[in-house]
């Protein structure tokens, strides 16, 4: 299995670990200098990147996504839609998630639609407050006002997420502020399609407002008739491909294809012509199961795994994504997650073998889902495509082998991934030398979603090979997920 990151030139692959080496100095925080990722990615060889259209004119950004959803040539441009809006920048389904997700480049916000005890529709993704807010109970079983006075949690939320000063929206006010910024899926509300109709045509949002259901198509129809303009898209999987037929001449203007295998009927080449003829391909790309394997973390790996599979071969022409930015580079460049210039990523998985000499594991056994390297204890797992390790425990430590392409100072970073707070500690040793100090991982509001954490911590290196050693110290709680370390040299 390739598990590695766009590797560029700077960062040797050995085929058990990447290596780097020379003589250090000790371990000093980081207080000068910035990391060079302010600055382009080392310059390789051009890509050619042509997935997409440049996409239509109009008066506001939100006029150009409209018209640009609308046409499904074969030179159409290829639209991202941001899942619960930016929640990576701010809680999910947040006023400023919507406007930070415009801001990142995505045509289309997917919000969440509820209604609350009196009726209005508000943006909340579960059934109850509880995950995002400091409240808890059913939205239906609350007032608007009740609602309101809640504070959101932090990104995708959950138990330990941090509050912050955030209320939840009323959809009217999600479509006050994407009016002249772009479109909104209006997901889990087709229960509330009068509802929410009358938000649209209150605030003149008809057209930035995308119905969508599996609805049966004569339900679907019946609404479509009765309320001029608006814009609707299908779901389907295997078990209703039929409704493609059913609207006949009346196609609407997406669909979101759901599969968990390419051996199901929608993701066959015919099924997926047949509908890009008439509309736009939706797909997920979230986690596992939506379009099989080919999510956004398979893709920040190698883009031939996901997107631009989805595009090649399964006719996608709508993402929805959790990783706003990086689909948005990746239709600039065709690179997936590249390498920072002179940077060295140290995979998770490719520690040094032998229990006690290249790791510590306190159990003899791997508890995750990948059987990579059989034998030994190190617990690797696969989070939606990307290939980690799991079940961090104080105690426990392990060693890599780096190769450092030029003398000087690079910070340390780590990517990972913990729904909790403290989500763990870890520390840093070059070649044997002083421990570095300790440093906390923050809490990205999920188990699967992996942020690349600065350490605050720098490190003199020369030209060479070195042993990189990082301890979870006993004392300190520990429950994250290692994707990768990072070093990055900082500017002089």
């Amino acid at each position: 299995m390739n598990t590695r990151r766009g590797a560029r030139a700077g960062a040797v692959v050995s085929a058990v670990a990447l290596v780097l080496s020379g003589t250090v100095a000790s371990l000093v925080p980081l207080s000068t200098g910035s990391p060079a990722d302010a600055v382009p990615a080392q310059a390789g060889p051009a890509q050619a990147v042509s997935h997409g259209g440049p996409g239509l004119g109009g008066r506001t950004a939100a006029d150009r996504a409209y018209r640009d959803l609308l046409d499904h040539g074969p030179d159409a441009k290829i639209l991202t839609a941001a899942h619960r809006a930016q929640w990576r920048s701010a809680p999910e389904n947040s006023a400023p998630a919507i406007l930070a997700a415009f801001e990142d480049g995505a045509e289309i916000v997917e919000l969440d639609v509820r209604l609350t005890a009196d009726g209005v529709p508000v943006l909340m993704h579960d059934t109850t407050v509880d995950r995002t807010t400091n409240g808890t109970g059913p939205v239906d079983s609350l007032t608007l006002e009740q609602v309101r006075g809640l504070r959101l949690r932090e990104g995708l939320g959950g138990a330990q997420a941090a509050l912050t000063d955030e209320r939840v929206p009323t959809l009217a006010e999600a479509m006050l502020l994407a009016k002249d910024h772009g479109l909104v899926n209006l997901d889990k509300g087709w229960p509330f399609r009068e509802e929410i109709w009358d938000v649209l045509t209150e605030t003149g949002t008809v057209r930035n407002g995308l119905f969508k259901s599996d609805a049966p198509v004569d339900q679907v129809q019946e609404f479509r008739a009765t309320h001029r303009g608006a814009v609707y898209m299908h779901m389907v999987t295997d078990a209703n491909l039929a409704d493609v037929d059913r609207f006949g001449d009346d196609q609407p203007v997406a669909y979101e294809v759901n599969f968990d295998s390419t051996a199901d009927a929608v993701a066959r080449r015919p099924f997926l012509d047949r509908v890009a003829s008439g509309s736009r391909v939706w797909s997920n790309t979230m986690w596992d199961g939506l379009s099989e394997r080919m999510t956004d973390e398979a893709s920040l790996i190698d883009p031939l795994r996901g997107w631009q599979a989805l595009v090649e071969g399964y006719r996608t022409t709508i993402f929805q994504t959790d990783d706003v930015e990086k689909i948005e580079r990746w239709l600039r460049t065709g690179e997936g997650d590249p390498l920072p210039r002179g940077a060295v990523r140290v995979q998770a998985e490719d520690f040094l073998p032998g229990e006690g000499v290249g790791y510590h594991d306190l159990e003899p056994a791997n508890r995750s889902n990948l059987q990579m390297r059989p034998g030994e204890g190190v617990d690797i797992q696969d989070l939606d495509g990307a290939v980690s390790l799991g079940w961090m425990r104080g105690g426990e430590w392990l060693t890599y082998a780096v190769e450092v392409p030029r003398d000087g100072a690079y910070e340390v970073a780590v990517r990972a991934s913990s729904p909790y707070s403290p989500a763990g500690t870890y520390t840093v040793t070059f070649d044997g030398g002083t421990v570095g100090p300790p440093v906390e991982v923050a809490n990205t509001t999920s188990h699967a979603k992996q942020v690349l954490q600065p350490s605050g911590v720098a490190q003199r290196l020369e030209k060479g090979t070195h042993t990189l050693r990082i301890d979870l110290p006993s004392g300190a709680y520990q429950n994250w997920n290692l994707d990768y370390v990072q070093l990055t040299p900082l500017r002089r």
